[in-house]
């Protein structure tokens, strides 16, 4: 049974090659790969998946992700699904932890990655139009909408975007119009997701603090594993959030004795343009953690970090998501879905307004950021090919 889902593991392979551009730009190549050229969902599902992975900690185009895979296969699929999204970008971020000594960092910033930025706000601007024919669809969702995205580019708190789709939901139950339609059977909740998830957490300080209060020789990785456990478990705002906890965590609390604040920024300045889920950094950080410790450990440090920091998103995820269905039967959740889905386009077309506004405002990049999307809206190219081309580009051209 298993081998009928080699197709879409194959697909959320090359997902992981050519994704770029943040969870925003992920969700929109979501839409163009697995809900127009494969059907694994409808339009409608996906925007939900991500909405309700919003209101979640962890890393959430890694969690829809999952949640498209659980869709297709359960939690075996789901799994899997997630390992291979974020096995390629971890392993070329580990890899950077080990090659930062051997680089010039000034020439880190390289040019074959210029046009990778102008292409991602293709894919935004693509993804916020599909989900704005979608989700907008009287004065009130508009209205969400504008709200949201405003909030999204003044608002920097980690905790907007759950608040936002929360505010959203409640405003869009003041119509009395909408009643669930469908007669879905109740999903079954795994109780085992949860536990398992509160025991890693108590297991994993508890055997930090150990280590650390006994000056165990092998305690930097159980104080790794902790460290990364809880800002998976915690962080709320994706990868600029979890930047900012590993810089107090390891550069200003030990006082730079892991790596420093500059190192810290190189790895995350790179991370953007990899491709794949931003929580990679995970990685680099690990072992530049390790290093010390000799290659053995600074490679476990590599492998041990993504473990602990994915791991509570799929915990949460899979637990939640059960929970999540059977409650849509009800009519406030139900009318809550067309607020919350605003929301969710406000913020995308926000993610577009400030990666186009980070890049050079450039004749060229302007022509880059239409040309995809008119490929993506106008022709049946698959967005891998979209995105190999402007890295090409990047490197023959000038």
């Amino acid at each position: 049974m298993f081998l009928r889902h080699i197709p879409f593991l194959k697909a959320v392979a090359l997902h992981s090659f050519t994704a770029f551009g943040g969870p925003q730009g992920h969700l929109a190549m979501m839409m163009k790969t697995f809900v127009q050229e494969r059907k694994d969902v409808t339009e409608q599902e996906l925007m939900e998946y991500n909405a309700f992975c919003q209101l979640l900690p962890g890393a959430s185009s890694s969690q829809t992700l999952t949640l498209i895979g659980y869709k297709r296969g359960g939690s075996l699929l789901a799994i899997v699904t997630l390992l291979i999204w974020i096995t390629p970008a971890c392993l070329l971020m580990g890899s950077l932890s080990f090659l930062l000594q051997y680089f010039d960092k000034r020439a880190l910033q390289v040019d074959i990655f210029k046009y990778v930025q102008p292409m991602a706000v293709g894919f935004l601007a693509y993804g916020g139009i599909r989900a704005y024919r979608i989700s907008i669809r009287n004065t009130a969702t508009v209205v969400i909408m504008l709200v949201a995205m405003a909030a999204t580019v003044f608002l920097k708190s980690p905790w907007t975007f759950p608040a936002l789709i929360i505010l959203g939901g409640i405003i869009s139950n003041f119509s009395d119009k909408r009643i669930p339609d469908t007669m879905e059977p109740r999903k079954k909740i795994q109780w085992g997701n949860l536990w398992l998830f509160a025991l890693i957490f108590v297991a994993a300080g508890f055997m930090s603090e150990l280590a650390r209060s006994n000056n165990w020789i092998t305690r930097r990785p159980f104080n790794l594993f902790e460290n990364f456990y809880r800002f998976g478990s915690l962080v709320f705002g994706g990868g600029d959030i979890l930047i900012a906890m590993m810089l107090e965590q390891y550069v200003f609390r030990s006082k730079s004795q892991f790596m420093s604040a500059e190192e810290l920024l190189t790895g995350a300045g790179i991370m953007r343009a990899m491709p794949g889920p931003t929580f990679s950094v995970s990685a680099y950080v690990g072992g530049m953690v390790m290093r010390n410790l000799g290659t053995g450990a600074q490679f476990l440090g590599c492998i041990l970090a993504p473990i602990a920091i994915f791991l509570p998103s799929l915990l949460l995820v899979l637990f939640f998501f059960p929970i999540w269905n059977n409650l849509k039967k009800y009519v406030v959740i139900y009318r809550a879905l067309e607020g919350i889905n605003a929301v969710v386009v406000g913020i995308m077309w926000a993610a577009t307004c400030i990666l186009f506004f980070s890049i050079p405002v450039t004749w060229y990049n302007v022509l880059i950021i239409l040309w995809t999307l008119g490929l993506l809206y106008f022709t049946r190219i698959p967005s891998p090919v979209i995105v190999i081309a402007c890295i090409l580009a990047g490197w023959l051209l000038p």
